[in-house]
């Protein structure tokens, strides 16, 4: 099984990064796994002109495509956000809008291939989990565009920085642990 794991925040050495390199400890070996930072792609904002719902292509011309075939390659996608002002940061929301060529909602839609499976880790600073509950929405509402099966979901309260995890490891090795044995390979 081919696993994507998604830093979904520009920083690519913080909490967020670590928790990617946690995750990813846990299920290699018996999958393929790849992860992407979001800050690995030039992604420009949506111009709105709507041209993607006619024709599943949108006229801009830079990163959304290759970040797309990763999403493409893999049978599961594991997206870990941390909270910018309550919900995924700025980069990569304007890649959700960027993705309105994949998005079931309109005729023309060049869709990624079915029978994928999502998942979805998210951080916060604060105590409470509102906030991972908006960006754990975010990500299912994403994924169901898609047609990406929301499988499962981890909130992380009180994470800002990487010594912040000590202590939680075990809870996000066990949350791989069930991605890993739901989609063990054939």
């Amino acid at each position: 099984m081919n696993i994507l794991l998604v830093n979904c925040s520009p920083v690519r050495n913080g909490a967020t990064a670590e928790i990617i390199h946690i995750a990813r400890a846990c299920l290699v070996g018996a999958h393929e796994v790849r992860s992407v930072c979001i800050d690995d792609y030039s992604i420009a904002f949506c111009k709105g002109c709507r041209s993607c719902h006619s024709t599943a292509r949108c006229v801009q011309e830079d990163d959304v495509p290759k970040l797309v075939a990763q999403y493409e390659w893999a049978d599961a996608v594991v997206s870990v956000s941390p909270s910018y002002w309550a919900d995924v940061p700025g980069q990569f929301k304007a890649f959700i809008d960027r993705c309105t060529p994949w998005c079931n909602t309109h005729e023309s839609c060049a869709k990624i291939g079915g029978g994928k499976k999502g998942y979805t880790i998210a951080l916060r600073t604060g105590p409470g989990m509102r906030e991972c509950s908006r960006i754990i929405e975010t990500m299912e509402h994403f994924y169901g565009h898609l047609e990406i099966e929301p499988r499962g979901s981890l909130g992380l309260c009180s994470i800002e920085y990487k010594a912040d995890l000590e202590g939680r490891t075990d809870e996000i090795t066990a949350f791989c642990a069930g991605i890993a044995a739901e989609n063990v390979p054939h």
